[in-house]
Parts: structure tokens; sequence; C-alpha cells
């Protein structure tokens, strides 16, 4: 008997995957649950197990192949006589989903390409044909992204074509490597790039004494985590400031929705996370309501399902404004950029001893240096300015937490 595997569920807003690597070849043994193959999404990694036991049969979509959800990934052949079952080809053909299952010639005008059915609903309502659109999709499927790109494309004028690469000597050219770029980093390429495009960005800096919260740590670190069972960082105390100053300055918990602002009564704290393979941001949802055992938790948490591949899509949206700390990498001073469509990113630095002049003294103190990004079309200067200063006052001064002040 044959079992399918088929692409799973990939998540709100994603219909294709990149199959990035296969555990197994044709004619291996398979246990039931036993981890198959990866997809990569645009956002995040996906594991396919094994739905019975038995002997990995076909390979239908190899590595790099793009898959939709449903496609026909491989074949099983259930039970133990399964092995003896000639193994098929390891260079499969293109996996086929619903929407692919008619041949795509390559020319972009023949109809024989199937749009994605979102893009299609979306033409439709907005009068637009397949000719109007360039689609990214596989053979040149138009996406429904690829609709709204179209929708908010300047009419007067075609988008101009990316500059093609300098040329390089015969020399050099044998000494590079040209890798195709992850669906994880275009991802973040696109957004990166979006957020410059879109926002009216601005930077302001400030710097804060970390002399109380470094001793306060130090006096509470054991017995916290002897009763909490997780250690007491720097980023509950960075959360905890960061909420503080959200409520006195809302503006930078918001975002734009076309010409209505959206206020947000709840605060879910993005935190970046650099892995392997990229910059996530997995969220705290409702940090607001949290304790600090349940925020160093929380992170330590998203921070070891980054590491390992396992964040699932609800753990990276909703996210209302973001923390990101450079200073694990030795980074003194940088300006973040905005992860759209939030309108504040908060940028956190290496703790380095400077000398400070403290009531008419020089005194050496641990100094870090803070950066607000943030949507000068929905924040001002004045609501910039004020919330960073509540997130130094915070931290300076721990005891304002807990007084509300």
């Amino acid at each position: 008997m044959t079992t399918e595997v088929r692409v799973p569920t990939l998540g709100e807003s994603v219909t294709e995957a990149t199959v990035a690597t296969w555990f197994k070849k044709p004619g291996e043994a398979v246990a039931m649950d036993e981890m198959l193959c990866e997809l990569e999404t645009d956002k995040v990694t996906v594991e396919v197990p094994s739905p019975v036991a038995g002997t990995l049969s076909e390979i239908v979509a190899a590595e790099g192949d793009t898959v939709g959800v449903n496609a026909l990934l491989a074949q099983i052949a259930e039970g133990d006589s399964a092995a003896a079952a000639p193994a098929k080809s390891e260079a499969p053909a293109k996996a086929e989903t619903k929407e692919d299952a008619a041949p795509a010639p390559a020319a972009k005008g023949d109809k024989d390409v199937e749009d994605a059915p979102s893009a299609k609903k979306l033409m439709a309502e907005k009068g637009l044909s397949s000719d109007d659109v360039s689609g990214t999709g596989k053979d040149g499927r138009v996406m429904k992204e690829d609709v709204l790109n179209a929708l908010s494309a300047p009419k007067a004028a075609a988008a101009p074509a990316a500059a093609p690469r300098a040329p390089v000597t015969a020399d050099d050219a044998d000494r590079e490597e040209r890798v195709k770029m992850t669906r994880l980093r275009q991802t973040i390429a696109r957004r990166l790039k979006e957020a410059q495009n879109t926002a009216a960005m601005l930077t302001t800096y400030n710097e804060v004494d970390m002399t109380a919260v470094m001793d306060l740590r130090n006096e509470y670190k054991t017995l916290f985590e002897k009763k909490h069972g997780v250690k007491l960082g720097f980023m509950s105390f960075f959360t905890k400031a960061c909420v503080h100053a959200l409520k006195e300055v809302p503006d930078v918990n918001a975002e734009i929705d076309g010409d209505h602002v959206v206020y947000k009564n709840y605060v879910h704290m993005g935190v970046a996370v650099g892995t392997p393979t990229g910059l996530v941001v997995p969220v705290l949802r409702n940090a607001d309501q949290m304790s600090f055992a349940d925020i160093e938790k929380g992170i330590s948490e998203l921070g070891l399902k980054a590491r390992d591949g396992k964040l699932s899509m609800a753990d990276m949206q909703g996210g209302s404004f973001t923390i990101s700390n450079g200073g694990v990498y030795g980074s003194l001073m940088s300006s973040p950029i905005l992860n759209p469509p939030q309108s504040g990113i908060l940028g956190m630095h290496k703790i380095q001893e400077r000398p400070m002049a403290i009531n008419g003294q020089v005194v050496i103190r641990p100094m870090m240096y803070l950066a607000l990004s943030y949507d000068h079309r929905i924040v001002d200067g004045k609501g910039a300015v004020t919330f960073l200063v509540r997130v130094k006052e915070a931290l300076e001064d721990p005891r304002r937490l807990l007084m509300d002040l």
C-alpha cells in the first residue's frame, strides 16, 4: 500500500514553500513521525514528518522546487515488504498542486498558467487582468502580492528594472560563488526596503546608566532563578520599561492603516533574534500583562524555537513594537530599521564603562546607548523623545516601574 506525503498547511497568507532539505533518500526506511524533509516559507521553516512507517519509494519534489499547499512531496510504501520496492529516480519531476495540475508553459502570456485563486479574486474585484500584472510565482503565476504591488505602483511609468551587475574578469569569476537567496533572506530584504520606502523613518538617541539595573540583577539573580527556574536577564527590564513608556506615548504602539491610525490597547512585543538563516522577530504576546519571570520565560522559549527553526506562523505575527539587541554582538551604536507596519523599534547596545560627570565629579559608570527608530508620519519628535526619556528613567531607577511613575 502506498501513502502520499503532501505539503501541510503553511499558515495564513502563505501559499507556497521551497523544498530546502530531504533527510531521507528513495529506498530508505522511515518510521512514523520521522522527519522527511524541511520546507522553507517566506517566514518560517516547516518540517514534514512521515505519516506512516515504511520505505520512501519516491521523491516527487526535489530540493529547490517550489511547491504549493497540499502538493505531492513523496510516496511511501507501507510495511516491511516495502523495502523491496524499486527506488525511483532521485531527480524527480516538479510537484503538482491543484493549481499547477495543468502543464505550465514558459510564456507568461499563455493562459494555461493558472494564477493563484486569491490573486484571481482580487483582480476581478479591481478590474485587472493577468496581462496587467507581472507574476513572480512559479512559471509566471500571478500571486496575490503581485496584484497588490500592481495596484500600489505609480501609473505614470513602470518600475525601473534592477541594474545589471558590473562585469568581472575571468580570473575573479572563477573565485566567486553564486548562491540563490533563501526565501527568508528574500523576505528580509524586501520588507526592510519597503520600510525605508514607505515610512518617514527617523531615529533619536539617548544613553542610560545601567548601574541600578545591574545592581538589582546581581542582588536577586540567584533567588530569582531558584524560585522561577529561569535566569534574570536585562530583557525583562527593557520590556517592562518599554511597556511603561508605551502607555504614556501610545503613538509609538500604533500603526497607520490607509487614512486611519490604529491605536493598540495591548503590547505584543517583538524580540529580534539572529539565527543562522537570518533575522526573525518572534512576538511575546500581551507583554504588558506579564511579570518579570513570565517575560524571561517567554523570551527564552522563543529564542530556543528560533535557533532550532521551530517557530510557527503564530509566533511571528501581530507584533506592535520591537526590541532589537545589537549589544550581544558588540554593537556600540546603530540605527535599527522599522519592522512594518509597526511605528517604533528600540535598539539596545553594548554596555561599556565610560567616565561620566555626576554631581561635579567624574566617575566610571556602565553606560548603554539607546536608539529609537520611529515613523514620523504618526510619531512626532516630542513623542519619540518622551518615550526614550521614560525608558531611560525607568531603567536608571527601576522603582518607578513598581509605582507606575
